[in-house]
């Protein structure tokens, strides 16, 4: 019993002391320097070798400007402890605080030249006590000698940081690298900071140090952690020609196949370099890779011409699609090939009924697993939608959420329910739908749910007839009936008819990126200044900001323009899904070496 009592004793013991030192911590932040002084010196008279209640007491007495009191206790603890290289630090910027420069730097040394005999523990924690008081330099040669000394130690993150705010890259992205030769999955937590430095301009001062250690190391030592880093660095440049040299490397010397090039075409095709694309794809085709890789190398290439093409071209990408049947068959094994077929027939070519019996056909022919059949299912309904045969479409829409509950399919098809329901002006129904999917595992259905459902429940409110709403429903199916003219006209419509009601920032900017699709870049432009002029605090103005940088950076040649835009989302739009995009064009327009 007396130890269980014992045990409570201490434990409220250390908690009032715990609560006592977080009370004075406060009135240091609050600048109550006294009342913060008066806590820690009963805390260091109780524990004096507690080093937080000696750094505290200093700290206080230092705030309070009675720096001979905080000398005398940073010297009593050297006397006791002569070769403690913290307090050494820590007496070195008591010096620096009286702007005594050169009792500082002696203190500073005192404690690299006492640095002796340690461990990677001791070393990192007198690194730390430097940075504390941003001490780069000192901190620096702690960690080299620290890892000089101590072959255990990796001390390469923290002297890359360190670099970094120095403004010394090479030494940087050296230090990056031997981190990722011994600690490969780090590779995404350094891409991340590379590309602080990293710009998509070719010329930029961190880019050309950086390919030139690249190509150093690579000379020295052919890794293939360079070819993957080179590869990683003309993506950045857009440069995807020179990455599928290092791809083709990669794939040369690992057993893991052409994935990273696949990827990489993919990635050309979304900055629209379909060139480029076209030739990486085809040297899978010439590859002895798998046939699934191959089907899904013509896949992509075909969806990428498809998007890109005009209606002369239609007739080349039907051989094309047929080349590619007669080669693999239209069977199970190329079912996503034979979707993207119909997918072409109905959108691209307006022959909606041509598509659904092909489709039909392919369900009635094949053995097909309950994926397969509800992606062709899902297909069949966005068909139907386009013809504006919801009724049927929401069956087949309800047949995938019953074959595959809880999938992601299901969900995406549960989605689509409340966007056919919305085309047809069932909002309520739509709106139950898409309360469901706000908490969807998808973020991206759940991010689309929740705008759609925003959009749907802001202007029943302002009216209960659903007048605009209706409108606006109407040109969001003319868009995905790719009818961009009618689209505009019904979203000017709204703008003209409903003018100053909620939903005009929404038609405004629907409208412009249709605009921009038939490259009537000015009346886009126009759109995009009405809604950061009449809508600057809503929730529109950064995709207008943005998105208008955009226009003035890569279609109307304003450069400068752009930049004011991009700046105004990094400064009053931190929290905007744009903010890291805006921050990376901000610095390559600005023309910024290094962050």
């Amino acid at each position: 019993m007396r130890t269980v009592f014992l045990y409570i004793a201490l434990f409220f013991t250390f908690s009032i002391v715990a609560q006592s030192e977080q009370l004075a911590k406060n009135y240091m932040q609050q600048g109550q320097y006294e009342k913060a002084l008066s806590i820690y010196q009963k805390l260091y008279d109780k524990n004096p070798n507690r080093i937080n209640y000696l750094l505290g007491l200093v700290q206080s007495h230092q705030q309070l400007e009675q720096f001979e009191k905080a000398e005398n206790i940073l010297k009593k603890r050297i006397e006791q402890i002569p070769n403690n290289a913290q307090i050494l630090v820590e007496l070195g910027h008591h010096y620096d605080l009286q702007d005594n420069s050169e009792q500082a730097t002696i203190y500073y040394n005192k404690a690299i030249t006492t640095f002796e005999n340690h461990t990677i523990n001791n070393a990192y924690s007198l690194a730390q006590t430097f940075e504390k008081y941003s001490l780069l330099d000192q901190a620096a040669l702690v960690y080299e000698k620290g890892m000089e000394d101590n072959p255990r130690a990796n001390f390469n993150v923290q002297l890359a940081k360190i670099y970094g705010e120095q403004g010394k890259l090479e030494k940087m992205f050296d230090s990056y690298l031997s981190l990722l030769q011994s600690q490969p999955n780090y590779v995404n937590v350094v891409q991340r900071n590379f590309s602080d430095y990293i710009l998509d301009d070719p010329t930029n001062e961190a880019n050309v140090i950086f390919k030139k250690l690249l190509i150093k190391r690579l000379q020295q030592n052919p890794d293939i952690l360079y070819n993957e880093m080179l590869s990683w660095l003309f993506i950045q440049q857009k440069e995807f020609k020179k990455a599928f040299v290092h791809e083709k490397a990669i794939y040369k010397r690992n057993d893991e196949g052409p994935q990273g090039i696949i990827d990489l075409a993919r990635i050309a095709i979304s900055e629209k370099d379909i060139k480029s694309a076209t030739e990486i794809l085809d040297y899978v085709l010439e590859t002895p890779a798998s046939k699934d890789m191959k089907l899904t190398a013509h896949k992509i290439i075909l969806k990428a011409k498809v998007d890109n093409a005009n209606k002369k071209e239609y007739k080349t990408i039907v051989e094309q699609y047929n080349t590619v049947f007669n080669e693999y068959g239209k069977s199970s094994a190329t079912i996503g090939l034979q979707i993207d077929y119909a997918h072409f027939l109905a959108f691209n070519q307006d022959k909606k009924q041509e598509a659904i019996r092909f489709l039909k056909d392919l369900v009635k022919r094949e053995r097909l697993s309950r994926f397969q059949s509800s992606r062709i299912k899902m297909e069949i309904a966005d068909i139907l939608v386009l013809d504006q045969k919801f009724n049927q479409a929401l069956i087949y829409y309800t047949q995938v959420q019953n074959a595959l509950k809880n999938n992601f399919l299901a969900q995406d098809a549960r989605f689509k329910v409340a966007k056919t329901s919305y085309y047809k002006g069932d909002f309520s129904w739509a709106q139950t739908q898409l309360d469901v999917l706000k908490s969807s595992t998808s973020q991206l259905i759940a991010n689309d749910a929740m705008e759609l459902s925003l959009i749907i429940s802001d202007n029943s409110q302002e009216d209960s007839t659903h007048t605009a709403l209706k409108i606006f429903a109407k040109a969001d199916l003319l868009a995905f009936q790719n009818k961009n003219e009618e689209a505009i006209a019904m979203y000017e419509k709204i703008l003209t008819e409903h003018r100053g009601e909620k939903i005009e920032d929404e038609a405004f900017l629907r409208q412009a990126k249709l605009l921009e699709t038939e490259k009537q870049y000015e009346r886009a432009k126009v759109n995009y200044l009405k809604i950061i002029e009449f809508y600057a605090d809503d929730i529109l103005a950064d995709d207008a900001y943005y998105w208008l940088a955009e226009l003035y950076s890569n279609q109307l040649n304003t450069p400068e323009k752009a930049k004011e835009l991009y700046e105004k989302i990094i400064f009053n739009h931190a929290d905007s899904i744009y903010f890291v995009a805006a921050r990376k064009k901000y610095r390559t327009l600005r023309g910024d070496a290094i962050n």
